[in-house]
């Protein structure tokens, strides 16, 4: 079998070279991974026809040689008293015997293998599988859920079972550990004793578990359960060395824990949880829970009064003539600052064409630095975005004209289409959009000055999280296909309104595309005049 590589294989490459790893933050290139394991699963079949056809043909052999030897070794003068059966004892031994050794050298996986070795270049890397467990333990955070609902694959919206295996819940529960995550080390080496007990097979010893766990609760300050899960440990394998160690040492903390308790120099808070119940540790964003109770749909501050300020009506623009004929749908989404939604802004036609654009330039979405002003890649940002012209495609300026239309504003000095496509729990936490006066500033050699509006275009549906959320307002929009949404980020007399600091919540089903253009004020003087107060 000559090596050789499929055509499809050689297709999809082009796409995977332009964005080499970092899988998970794009769920759209993640889709070539599909088909790239399509063609290995063909090769390998092809493999085994081969290996089965040899394999065959020895069985054949060995059948006919074993009736063979039967017959002469059972008289092997009378046998061999034919000069034909001495004739072919002699030519077997000769040239079949050989040919057959021969057949069972012959190296069958020569093909697989070279279509193997090809598409491993272009294999999701240790960092890919870091994102992708990463982006689970997000979505585990965010929408509140527990380790067995996303093990059993109980998520809204799904059309596919999928299941976490022991080994899989280990291999979760062990990357976390070693990013010195003690709190989801906790949570997922317990779901895979959960498994165990349950009677699920796997590779991986209780032991082995038990190890992780009582180490990453001594983390976690739980001295007492660190105490007990190590004497299980021992229980199951009394030789293991790190763990009699630990026990010395965990049995010599809780007596200087008992000394300090006895002179009443531990309070009663101080001491350590006893039910195995951990929290969350705080980190680096303020408004954590109010970002993730709104992208669950909850603490949405849209009060009966509030409700009776938003409408729906036509939208004509500045009575721009394409629009006089053929008006937007416009609603309110929030009234102060005024958000609103347009819908049937972009055909289906014309978001497929915008997607097959920019799927080829998709590279990992940047954020700028406040003290350096460099674009650098964060965790709290994960997406893939490319950047559109009007000559990339006629479907590019179509888009940006009806844009222009709806908002008034001109976009000769607005930034390119960006188009983004979120991967695996996609995301990008509370920011934003313009530039503030306590860092660099970003859109100096732009010399169009700052972000006065963002007009942001839903190019799917999204069956589950993924929505759009104003922390400060307490106000959460649905990802709809075709719709559109648009919000200044400034107020008339130029400075920035806060109360426009946003977030995309983190995708739980689904694959997200969106595109968005930012309006600067240059060119919008007559259009949207300044104000006479800082407030206007």
């Amino acid at each position: 079998m000559k090596p050789q590589v499929s055509m499809l294989l050689m297709t999809w490459f082009g796409v995977l070279g332009c964005a080499w790893a970092e899988f998970f933050t794009s769920i759209g290139h993640m889709t070539d991974l599909i088909y790239a394991e399509k063609d290995l699963v063909r090769s390998l079949k092809e493999y085994i026809l081969v290996e089965e056809a040899k394999l065959s043909k020895i069985k054949s052999w060995a059948n006919k040689m074993e009736a063979l030897t039967s017959k002469s070794t059972a008289d092997p003068e009378g046998y061999l008293a034919h000069p034909v059966n001495a004739y072919k004892l002699v030519k077997r031994l000769n040239t079949d015997w050989p040919a057959l050794e021969d057949l069972v050298l012959q190296d069958s996986a020569v093909g697989f293998i070279a279509n193997l070795s090809v598409q491993r270049q272009f294999f999701p890397t240790d960092e890919d599988e870091t994102g992708a467990a990463k982006a689970l333990m997000r979505l585990q955070d965010t929408y509140k859920l527990d380790p067995d609902t996303i093990s059993k694959g109980e998520l809204p919206g799904t059309k596919y079972q999928a299941m976490l295996s022991v080994d899989d819940c280990f291999g979760l529960g062990r990357l976390a550990y070693n990013e010195g995550d003690y709190y989801h080390t906790v949570l997922w080496m317990e779901q895979v004793l959960k498994q165990l007990d349950a009677g699920e097979e796997g590779t991986t010893a209780k032991a082995q578990v038990l190890d992780y766990l009582s180490y990453a609760v001594f983390q976690l300050g739980d001295l007492h359960r660190a105490l007990e899960l190590t004497r299980r440990l021992l229980s199951l394998d009394p030789s293991h060395e790190r763990a009699g160690g630990n026990l010395r040492y965990f049995e010599h903390l809780l007596e200087e824990e008992r000394e300090k308790m006895l002179s009443n120099r531990t309070t009663e808070a101080e001491s350590a949880t006893l039910e195995g119940i951990y929290e969350r540790p705080v980190d680096y964003l303020p408004e954590r829970d109010v970002y993730e109770s709104l992208c669950r749909g909850e603490g949405v501050k849209l009060t009966p009064r509030r409700q009776k300020r938003l409408f729906c009506r036509y939208h004509y623009g500045n009575r721009t003539p394409q629009l006089l004929i053929a008006p937007f749908k416009e609603e309110d989404e929030w009234d102060s600052p005024h958000i609103v939604r347009y819908y049937d802004v972009m055909s289906d036609e014309e978001i497929e064409r915008i997607k097959e654009i920019a799927k080829p330039k998709l590279a990992r979405a940047t954020v700028r630095d406040p003290k350096t002003g460099v674009l650098t890649i964060a965790s709290y940002r994960v997406s893939k975005s490319s950047w559109l012209e009007e000559d990339d495609d006629p479907v590019v300026a179509q888009v940006n004209r009806r844009m222009q239309h709806i908002t008034g504003l001109t976009v000769e000095t607005a930034e390119l289409l960006q188009v983004a496509n979120y991967g695996m729990g996609g995301q990008y936490e509370p920011h934003f959009d313009f530039s503030r006066s306590d860092e660099q500033d970003a859109f100096k050699r732009l010399g169009t000055g700052n972000r006065v509006a963002t007009f942001l275009n839903y190019m799917s549906d999204v069956e589950a999280g993924g929505a759009t959320v104003f922390p400060d307002l307490g106000a959460a929009i649905w990802p709809k296909k075709g719709t559109a949404v648009f919000w200044y980020n400034l107020l008339r007399s130029g400075e920035g309104d806060y109360r426009t600091r946003h977030a995309a919540c983190p995708v739980l089903v689904g694959c997200k595309w969106v595109s968005n253009k930012w309006f600067h004020e240059r060119g919008q003087e007559f259009l949207r005049p300044c104000g006479s107060t800082e407030v206007d």
